[in-house]
């Protein structure tokens, strides 16, 4: 069975969807099966791998709410290994319609159960905590955690952990912390610095040795419906996402 990461962070602008499509995208570089399901209203990793969120028809939205197999809503990407179940608005209409029917916090683990063609499955949720989130944590074997670097970096995470501590207790036992990612850390700065420190004297041995450097061509692949290794592969971001993926792989 593929196993399932979820990057998670409640916050917005903390590198998230960039991870999860250059993760992805680098896990299929090196050799990996790979799906990413994006489960945010948003569509972000949707439409950065040039598929219109307009027009994604079935989408997750129908496989949560149960009308399509989620075999039915795969789409294979321009990307050899990577396929996508992509998201549109009309998931935000779910929030709703899920608290009406039966296992609503387990849709999409049922969903997935029966995906085995994958060797990983990476959920990009959307930032808030609401009941796709609490889906997502359901359905994950893991959780990534990314942290930009900034004043507030560590704002939340406590809350954020509670969470999965709770998720864990009474819906996923098996669910635990793969790893915390740094983010957009700038080498130029004594701050950046001090946050990292900061960030591994909380975390200790979860935080990756790989850093996301601060770096422009990450924020303008998107733009290209690219990720950044196929945008710039020598740009330090994409060696960057590369060099965590095999960071990974090696545990």
């Amino acid at each position: 069975m593929p196993k399932r990461i979820i990057i998670l962070n409640q916050k917005g602008g903390v590198g998230k969807t960039t991870t999860v499509i250059n993760i992805s995208f680098s896990f299929a570089y090196l050799g990996k099966r790979v799906l990413l399901v994006d489960i945010d209203p948003q569509a972000n990793a949707t439409s950065s791998f040039g598929i219109d969120k307009r027009r994604t028809n079935p989408n997750i939205y129908e496989v949560i709410i149960g009308k399509t197999k989620v075999d039915d809503a795969i789409k294979q990407t321009n990307i050899s290994g990577l396929s996508i179940v992509p998201s549109n608005i009309s998931l935000a209409g779910a929030r709703v319609e899920l608290g009406s029917l039966p296992n609503r916090e387990r849709r999409l683990k049922d969903a997935l159960s029966c995906i085995s063609d994958y060797d990983y499955i990476f959920i990009d949720p959307p930032p808030s905590i609401g009941i796709i989130t609490l889906n997502g944590l359901v359905a994950a074997d893991s959780v990534i955690i990314p942290i930009n670097i900034s004043y507030y970096a560590m704002e939340g995470i406590v809350e954020l952990l509670s969470l999965i501590s709770k998720v864990k207790r009474n819906l996923n036992p098996s669910l635990f912390l793969e790893g915390v990612l740094v983010c957009m850390f700038d080498a130029r700065t004594r701050l950046s610095f001090d946050i990292y420190n900061e960030i591994r004297g909380y975390f200790k041995e979860k935080v990756y040795r790989t850093i996301i450097p601060y770096n422009v061509r990450l924020a303008e692949a998107p733009s290209h419906n690219l990720p950044c290794y196929l945008y710039d592969k020598n740009s330090r971001g994409a060696i960057a996402y590369i060099e965590l993926a095999k960071e990974i792989c090696s545990k």
